[in-house]
């Protein structure tokens, strides 16, 4: 039996992508599984190694590119990001539905393997409504602020184009869109609670 497909989800910093994640996670405990990505920025507060990221080097980082670990990797505001097989194939194991959280880059790059996911695009319902949310977090500088704010315009762009994404969320309805995400994963939930029973 192959185990359930893996979800890809992304969109813009501010979209929701983690509160609906983490919803999913917490209401459907041992169906899913985060794919943990590297990445060579600091620890924010509260961030665990091995569980939010694996914090790592650049030149470790550099090494498993090179040797051709990683599935996808980008870089952004000077730090690497990257997801490798095996943390894809560690949540696989489990027979876990994989997630993983890319950006738009990162989409284009998972396209090119086998891994064959469900491709889910978290949009905001406008770009005043996701530089309020970004401002209201108050982790950023306004330099870094107007970075993300560029990279949101050209990933909704992008997330228009056809055939990029399976299903893309507008979430200006926080349970709206979390029905609308359960909707979709429904039939691969299953898949996991069958095998499980």
């Amino acid at each position: 039996m192959s185990g359930p497909r893996p979800v890809v989800l992304s969109g813009p910093s501010g979209a929701g992508k983690s509160t609906l994640m983490k919803r999913l996670m917490k209401e459907h405990e041992g169906i899913f599984g985060f794919s943990v990505s590297h990445t060579t920025r600091n620890p924010r507060p509260g961030e665990e190694d091995g569980k939010d990221y694996h914090f790592t080097t650049r030149e470790a980082m550099q090494r498993g590119i090179d040797n051709g670990d990683f599935i996808e990797n980008a870089e952004f505001s000077g730090n690497m990001y990257g997801t490798s097989k095996s943390a894809i194939e560690d949540v696989q194991a489990k027979n876990l539905i994989c997630i993983l959280d890319v950006d738009i880059q990162g989409v284009k790059r998972i396209k090119q393997t086998d891994l064959n996911p469900i491709y889910i695009s978290i949009q905001p319902p406008s770009m005043e409504i996701l530089e309020k949310r970004l401002r209201d977090r108050q982790t950023e500088t306004e330099e870094s602020l107007q970075k993300r704010l560029e990279a949101a315009r050209i990933d909704m762009e992008l997330s228009k184009e056809p055939g990029v994404f399976d299903v893309v969320i507008i979430n200006d309805d926080l349970e709206r869109a979390y029905e609308e995400l359960k909707d979709i994963l429904d039939e691969e939930i299953k898949k996991v609670q069958e095998a499980k029973s």
